[in-house]
């Protein structure tokens, strides 16, 4: 255990601490953890099966039709109440067992826009046309897979172990996580109003950064609220050998590009984090002419909404302010556009996730749980604790590195391929035992094993 540790702290910079498992928390008995390792064990082949065509078979966010359909299919075979198209493609499954707690779990169904290039024998090979009418390759490059297979493992146990444990289950498989509006629209379309109301909601995320048999955990702000801009900064057009006679977009817009770095400088306090990153400037089609425009691609990340709203407001008062200050024509004015696929930040409520971290030691052996640092990723697991019901949540991240990979890795100071790499490569049947393992014991310890 020791070795896993060193091995686990060593290759993830941004883990911090290890805990240890609450001594308050009822610990499942002997019996109920070689029935769950049993059951786990029976299913393992099938699930990989599973892993296997879902990774083979990917779907764009807002496509997931097929997907849906095979993950409806996989809960109603393990005895859940399914119900299909709940906010678009979702899928809730619910398997009631008596009087006692609702804990609802979550998976995402998309798949991304990238290029296989692992050479897995089930590698994706599948193109699909995208909303921009472009055909694109799509994989499962950022674990969905395993996300998926791990739920129907979990599922399929708790429905096989219901003398073990009373309450009420929701199984949510959320469309377009990768494009933030999944659970919006589940949300929108009823899932609190229509299925049984969570008490805690949970989800697991895979890490490609830590080995197998090792599960993060952040308290707190996880992940970050994430806005995509896009500005278009207007001139007049003319002729490069008589600039006096325009009104230049490129060097305004090469203005605004450096103003904007001072926001996190100099306007957001210290203590707090934000990020402002210009990802894309176009403009232009030749050496001698002065184009109208310029546009601006940016993305946005803070942890804490006042900080969001004073960067927002920031970039706005930046971008049309120094367009004045150059003599652009007021209808001329930049235009400055957020984008609908806004994730607000994951905050992990501290007590469920720190409970969590005692049952993941408690299921995957002592020092499973590694305490991580937030980081300025977007997930909209995050709108499920955010409705006024302010239901608590929490996204642990599923370690999925072979050990002796991780090991080389560090050996040859190499860097392990990341989520939405075409070169992701999950160890695919150890990390689904882990995960299947670690989701039912977190189910049976919040549901109150009997």
């Amino acid at each position: 255990m020791k070795t896993r540790l060193a091995l686990a702290l060593t290759l993830g910079l941004g883990f911090s601490m290890v805990v240890a498992s609450s001594s308050l928390r009822a610990q499942p008995s002997s019996d109920l953890k070689q029935k769950v390792t049993a059951r786990v064990t029976a299913e393992t082949a099938d699930l990989v099966k599973l892993y296997q065509h879902l990774h083979a078979n990917p779907e764009l966010s807002f496509q997931e039709e097929k997907t849906a359909a095979r993950i409806a299919e996989e809960l109603r075979k393990a005895g859940f109440e399914v119900t299909e198209k709940v906010g678009g493609h979702g899928v809730v499954g619910v398997l009631k067992n008596g009087s006692g707690p609702t804990i609802m779990m979550r998976t995402d169904l998309d798949a991304l826009p990238v290029p296989e290039q692992t050479g897995l024998p089930y590698a994706s090979k599948v193109k699909v046309v995208d909303p921009d009418g472009k055909e694109v390759p799509v994989m499962h490059a950022c674990g969905h897979d395993i996300h998926m297979t791990s739920f129907i493992g979990s599922a399929r146990v708790m429905s096989a172990l219901k003398d073990q444990w009373k309450g009420t289950l929701v199984f949510i498989a959320q469309p377009a996580e990768e494009k933030g509006g999944g659970a919006r629209a589940m949300l929108k379309d009823g899932l609190y109003k229509r299925f049984p109301k969570p008490e805690k909601a949970i989800a697991l995320h895979v890490a490609s950064d830590m080995p197998v048999g090792t599960v993060g955990y952040v308290p707190g702000f996880a992940l970050a609220n994430v806005d995509s801009v896009d500005i278009t900064i207007r001139g007049v057009g003319g002729h490069g050998a008589y600039p006096h006679g325009a009104k230049d977009p490129i060097v305004l817009a090469a203005q605004t590009v450096l103003a904007l770095q001072t926001i996190v400088s100099r306007e957001i306090s210290p203590t707090e984090s934000a990020v402002v990153t210009v990802g894309s400037i176009h403009g232009g089609t030749k050496h001698n002419i002065i184009p109208d425009e310029v546009t601006l691609q940016l993305t946005l990340r803070s942890y804490k909404d006042p900080v969001r709203l004073q960067t927002i407001a920031a970039i706005k008062r930046i971008t049309e302010g120094l367009a004045k200050a150059a003599g652009v024509p007021e209808d001329r004015m930049p235009i400055v556009k957020f984008s609908d696929e806004f994730t607000p930040a994951c905050y992990n409520d501290p007590s469920l996730t720190r409970r969590l971290a005692g049952v993941i030691d408690t299921w995957l052996g002592q020092g499973a749980a590694i305490e991580r640092q937030p980081v300025m990723g977007g997930e909209d697991f995050s709108e499920y604790g955010r409705t006024e019901d302010k239901v608590p949540i929490s996204i642990l991240w599923l370690g999925v590195v072979n050990p002796e990979v991780v090991k080389e890795a560090m050996q040859k100071k190499q860097a392990l391929p990341t989520i939405h790499s075409p070169f992701f490569a999950p160890a695919a049947e150890p990390s689904i035992k882990a995960g299947v393992t670690v989701t039912t014991g977190i189910l049976f310890d919040l549901l109150g094993n009997k």
